[in-house]
């Protein structure tokens, strides 16, 4: 995957390409970052966890199983 910044009203979004699956994906931590107008990151990491846990209880299955990625 070919890793690469994009900029967003001033915000830094980390995206990455996958040439195989001709798919962008996108950091969620730095959409919620630029959504919720929260510089912060541990706020921001703090936030995600709380909706992944209330998305998965509604029974959501947007949210993987995967961990946090280093």
């Amino acid at each position: 995957m070919e890793e690469k910044v994009q900029l967003f009203e001033a915000h830094q979004v980390r995206t990455a390409w996958d040439e195989q699956s001709e798919k962008w994906w996108f950091s969620v931590l730095d959409i919620i970052a630029l959504l919720t107008d929260q510089a912060d990151y541990k706020k921001v990491r703090n936030y995600w966890k709380w909706l992944k846990n209330k998305l998965n209880s509604e029974g959501s299955e947007v949210v993987s199983i995967s961990n946090q990625l280093k």
